[in-house]
């Protein structure tokens, strides 16, 4: 691994190639904070895909791709005189000293949720007037559930065992099939909004992230389905005029895979 000095010079020669071709390419050169967005929106997720595959060298790529917009922001940010990528590393520098009182200041914990107790009340002193409002608005509902959960706990506001919570589940469960027995739509869709929100509750005591779980299951699901299709072209016959009996076949092959 290179040591500091190597670390420093390679950044530097990032933020160099940024002044050259905000300066010199047509298109860095038009691209707004707002141009940026939904760009950088798309590495992260992607970032996240490579993580989820294990691929170390993927993620490297995934995690300079991450980089190359916070310091095309900064550089934005610089020309409007708003602020630079010193600005941005300071402002996160010392949040990170003022949230960790017990490694610069004489605040002694015994364990990690003593940490995120303390970071969350120092966040309320610091003028937020509910622990929520830094769950951003624009997350996927599941995040931004798992978000809540894990920001509400971190103030006491929680279950004590995951056997009472695992209850709450089976609680809503019934009562969703009791509004699906009543037919009533908007009663069926916020109970099953509520069956959701308990088992991403449930996956926190779990040690389990919802969305990685998912996730891993939809691509389970990806390269099954995509193996069933192939071998329905290897035998000429279309999915469509195939069975349930003869897709389960092939379905419990690729499981074994």
């Amino acid at each position: 691994m290179a040591d500091r000095t190597t670390q420093l010079q390679a950044f530097d020669r990032l933020l160099t190639i940024m002044d050259e071709l905000r300066e010199q390419c047509p298109w860095d050169k038009k691209q707004t904070m707002e141009s940026l967005r939904h760009l950088t929106i798309e590495e992260v997720y992607e970032l996240g895909d490579a993580i989820l595959e294990k691929d170390l060298d993927e993620v490297k790529k995934e995690l300079g791709d991450v980089l190359l917009h916070i310091v095309f922001y900064a550089k934005i940010g610089s020309e409007t005189k708003d602020f630079d990528i010193a600005d941005v590393c300071h402002s996160i520098c010392d949040k990170l000293v003022d949230r960790h009182p017990h490694i610069y200041g004489d605040v002694k914990v015994n364990d990690e949720e003593d940490v995120k107790r303390n970071w969350e009340e120092l966040k309320l002193k610091e003028g937020k007037k509910s622990v929520l409002e830094g769950v951003p608005k624009s997350l996927p509902a599941m995040v931004k559930a798992n978000r809540i959960q894990d920001k509400v706990a971190g103030v006491g506001f929680d279950w004590e065992e995951s056997h009472q919570v695992f209850e709450k589940v089976e609680e809503e469960l019934q009562e969703l099939k009791d509004e699906v027995a009543s037919a009533n739509q908007d009663k069926i869709e916020s109970e099953f909004g509520d069956v959701l929100f308990s088992m991403i509750n449930y996956a926190r005591f779990l040690n389990v992230n919802p969305e990685n779980a998912l996730e891993r299951t939809n691509k389970k699901f990806i390269k099954r389905f995509q193996y069933l299709e192939a071998k329905s072209k290897e035998i000429n016959k279309p999915l469509k005029d195939m069975t349930l009996s003869e897709m389960d076949v092939y379905w419990n092959e690729a499981k074994k895979l």
